[in-house]
């Protein structure tokens, strides 16, 4: 399966995810859909033109906004339009989540409640149109991962229905804030607003990681160029790539080789009560896997030496945790490879009943089979047999399986 790749170049906006979308092949009639399915249609008028920017071509998503109604619409009123419109489950949850997040930020720099925020402060009939034309051209082409590099934001001040603002908006904030998205800056930054409320609601809310694969080859791209002149190139390209990750991670291959990111310290001034709640928050969180032991550290102090395996997606939140649930001041990271057989959870008839149970795929195709150790416990109890009777009497017993999942 693809992914796909938004490249800023330097900044993102909703109308030039759409040229680029609608430029990388996404037909127009998947992207108005979803707005005739909603009852939009009457309220713009959507073309796409081949343009340039420094002489660069892509295509210009041109909106135009043929509302007559003079009803200010809150996100209340948009939120019931979406939940309740003749959408996909999966595009009608990417189009709310994007909305909501930019109803929230809004909400969040003007003082009020989301609810509250009104049509115009969310980017009336363009913004309806850019994101959900953007969250049906991503359902369209149902990527594996969505990869984007930093935007950059500008500087200098936009004309807004609230008067003169200093770039970035406070909604751009807001969002930065709240998504914990990374950006660019440069000193010599061009004076303009390179990235919009919009641009980034969407980018915070449809992209995977926040930095392009390693290694990738390109399989397609579309541009979509933006309506400010720069002295360079304002443009946002979409690529359909092929990552070195997902070469990697196929799940007909087995064993498979993933990337995954590995944090240490040693702490001796904390108690073991403490580093107890500190490991269980880092299992929490998602950690693949935590160790830790007592050590013999300086001034003959007994310290811990906690290690933790986690998602190389969670490196930078995990960072955070160190610093924030326990009292070390620095903290080793190094990223790896490891190999690991397929497996999935499913369900297995044995005399006890349906159990919860692993399977893991062998390099010769034979599957292995385990229950998990909770029912096992559980049985044992129950029964009042050892433990080795119990697994015994599963695998003897056990007859039809029940996947709850894919090999992974």
């Amino acid at each position: 399966m693809e992914d796909v790749l938004i490249e800023c170049s330097p900044g993102i906006s909703g109308d030039m995810l759409l040229g680029a979308f609608y430029d990388l092949g996404v037909p127009k009639k998947v992207i108005e859909q979803p707005l005739i399915d909603l009852g939009l249609e009457d309220l713009y008028q959507l073309e796409f033109e081949e343009s340039k920017s420094c002489s660069i071509r892509g295509i210009r998503a041109k909106i135009e906004n043929i509302d007559s109604s003079t009803k200010k619409r809150t996100w209340r009123i948009i939120k019931e339009l979406i939940l309740n419109g003749n959408l996909e489950d999966k595009l009608k949850k990417l189009i709310f989540e994007v909305f909501e997040s930019l109803a929230i930020a809004e909400g969040k720099v003007h003082g009020i409640k989301s609810e509250d925020v009104h049509f115009h402060e969310i980017g009336a009939i363009d913004s309806l149109v850019d994101i959900i034309g953007v969250c049906a051209a991503l359902n369209y082409l149902k990527p594996n991962k969505v990869y984007c590099n930093e935007p950059m934001l500008g500087k200098g001040f936009v004309q807004t229905e609230h008067g003169k603002l200093s770039v970035p908006p406070p909604a751009v904030i807001e969002l930065i804030k709240q998504k914990n998205i990374k950006v660019l800056s440069n000193r010599d930054s061009i004076e303009g607003e390179l990235s919009t409320p919009t641009g980034i609601a969407l980018l915070a809310n449809l992209v995977n990681y926040l930095e392009p694969p390693s290694k990738y080859s390109i399989n397609s791209y579309g541009v979509g160029i933006g309506n400010l002149k720069f002295p360079f190139p304002n443009l946002v390209r979409v690529y359909k790539i092929t990552s070195f990750k997902d070469l990697c991670t196929k799940e007909q291959i087995n064993p498979r080789c993933e990337e995954i990111s590995v944090q240490e310290a040693w702490i001796d001034d904390q108690t073991p009560e403490d580093i107890s709640n500190f490991v269980e928050k880092l299992r929490i969180e998602g950690a693949y896997d935590v160790s830790y032991q007592a050590i013999n550290m300086k001034k003959n102090r007994i310290g811990f030496s906690i290690q933790v395996i986690l998602p190389i997606e969670k490196k930078e939140l995990f960072r955070r945790l160190w610093f924030d649930y326990s009292n070390t001041i620095g903290v080793r990271e190094r990223t790896q490879s490891r190999w690991i057989l397929l497996r999935r959870k499913g369900e297995c008839s044995t005399t006890f009943g349906n159990i919860k149970v692993k399977q893991t795929l062998k390099p010769d195709g034979s599957i292995s089979m385990k229950p998990e150790n909770d029912e096992v416990l559980r049985l044992k109890l129950m029964h009042k047999k050892s433990t080795y009777e119990i697994r015994k009497i599963i695998k003897e017993s056990s007859k039809t399986f029940k996947a709850f999942e894919n090999w992974k």
